[in-house]
Order: C-alpha cells, then sequence, then structure tokens
C-alpha cells in the first residue's frame, strides 16, 4: 500500500480512471494498526486496483472534506469521485471489508 504524502498527490491518485482504494489512518490508532495485521489476503484479491494509504494527521484538510470521522476508513475514488465510504465503525474485522469491497466491485 503506497502512502499519499501530499495534497497534490492524493488529487492527483483520485483522478484515476480505474477505482483506487485509500485507506485512512494514522500510527497511533490500535485498530489501524490491527487492520494491518490482516489486510494483505483482501489487498491480495483485489489486487487489480491500486491501494494507498493517507495519514489523517498529514492531510487533516483531505480527511475532513472526505468526511473521515473514524479510522481505520476505506474509501474508493474513481475520476475525483468518491464512489464508496466504509466507516471506521464498520471496518473492525476481515468479513466487514471483505463485505464492503464485494459489494462495491460486485464480485
Amino acid at each position: 500500500m503506497e502512502a499519499i504524502k501530499t495534497r497534490e498527490d492524493f488529487d492527483k491518485i483520485i483522478q484515476s480512471a480505474e477505482p483506487v482504494i485509500i485507506k485512512f489512518e494514522a500510527g497511533w490508532c490500535p485498530d489501524c494498526r490491527a487492520m494491518d495485521m490482516w489486510i494483505d489476503p483482501i489487498i491480495k484479491k483485489y489486487d487489480e486496483y491500486k491501494w494507498y494509504s493517507v495519514n489523517r494527521d498529514e492531510l487533516e484538510e483531505v480527511t475532513q472534506e472526505n468526511e473521515v470521522m473514524g479510522i481505520p476508513s476505506l474509501l474508493v475514488f474513481q475520476y475525483g469521485d468518491k464512489l464508496a465510504h466504509l466507516h471506521s465503525a464498520n471496518a473492525k474485522s476481515p468479513e466487514q471489508v471483505e463485505s464492503f469491497l464485494s459489494e462495491t466491485f460486485n464480485k
């Protein structure tokens, strides 16, 4: 998962013609670290999409603009539009993330 470090990179990445998945997280977040322990097989299953991460403390403006109220959250973008948003309350298990991605991409 590639880290997005600047607003400019974020704006460019979300303009992709293909959907991109962005995980909003922070280093101090225990649920984010827990997700890191089980997310790799899911990333591999959905490897036709590019995965990125955003540290919500480094890009606070982007976080607020995209209504990320809790972390970790997964957002899907295409052509600059937010297509889907998995809020932190529903991103606590591999099953919840799989269900979100399955519904989003109809797999």
